[in-house]
């Protein structure tokens, strides 16, 4: 099978376990799949996959042209924005929602049974393993910053963390135009820019979360104005880091440094 990024193919390998095996087209942390160019190897991976996930809601476009135009006979296709109900337009960040990344798993376990029903009690247990053994201390943690800091005011540089907020229950100041125009590299507006310096300067926000692959001037401008004023800084990054890493290594890594931020902000 293939997956358009390798979030979503971390996943999908482990819930295949020995009977499927995954290539990711994003896999490296220095490719931005908002503008990859797919190579002719992508092209021939995803002629042969008999099944293959995209993230869609306008985020991997390519991937969706590569599929088009190497046509399979009985190849599935996830499209992830589809499944979890979020429109061209809505933030296509799923893989940072916690609850959509359990219907991902859910769907791919059903996908993967339908392709192969004379292993479904395999890919039953490899499913039970994955979240209540591999993803346990990610769904902990989750929850203990969720019982913790609900409410919390924070500051981001770009819409990537506003599934996560939501996940976590903390509150969102930055203004949403700003999180878009970042991720979707354009220019924040000077009305926006001032909003959150403004907040930072008034420590409004108990910290600051940035997308450290996608560190635009601006961001290191926000970034340096968050530290002096010594608001703490949390990183995440668009894909997984290292490029080793399982998804759910990098998603509790990330929420680790996330909890510490808040710990130091709030003393609690």
């Amino acid at each position: 099978m293939v997956a358009a990024e390798n979030f979503w193919g971390s996943i999908a390998a482990q819930l295949g376990g020995d009977r499927v095996h995954v290539t990711s087209i994003i896999a490296s942390p220095d490719a931005d799949p908002h503008d990859y160019e797919p190579k002719a190897a992508d092209a021939r991976a995803v002629a042969g996959a008999r099944y293959a996930i995209v993230n869609g809601i306008g985020y991997d476009g390519w991937a969706d042209k590569l599929l088009a135009a190497n046509p399979a006979g009985g190849r599935t296709e996830l499209k992830v924005g589809d499944l979890v109900g979020v429109k061209p337009g809505g933030n296509p960040h799923r893989w940072y929602s916690p609850d959509d990344v359990h219907k991902v798993i859910e769907r791919i376990t059903g996908d993967y049974k339908k392709a192969a029903p004379a292993d479904a009690a395999y890919f039953d247990q490899r499913k039970t393993a994955y979240e209540s053994k591999d993803l346990a201390p990610y769904t902990k943690l989750i929850s203990e910053i969720k019982s913790k800091y609900a409410g919390t005011p924070i500051g981001a540089s770009e819409s990537i963390v506003a599934p996560l907020a939501d996940g976590l229950g903390l509150k969102m100041l930055t203004p949403e135009t700003f999180l878009d125009a970042t991720s979707e590299g354009t220019d924040p507006t000077a009305k926006d820019k001032a909003t959150i310096d403004d907040q930072i300067k008034n420590k409004q926000i108990k910290i600051y979360v940035y997308n450290s692959q996608n560190s635009t001037p601006d961001v290191q401008a926000q970034v340096k104005e968050a530290k002096d004023a010594g608001i703490p800084v949390a990183t995440v990054t668009e894909t997984l880091a290292p490029a080793g890493a399982t998804f759910q290594q990098w998603q509790t890594a990330q929420l680790q440094g996330i909890a510490e931020a808040l710990a130091k902000a709030t003393g609690r």
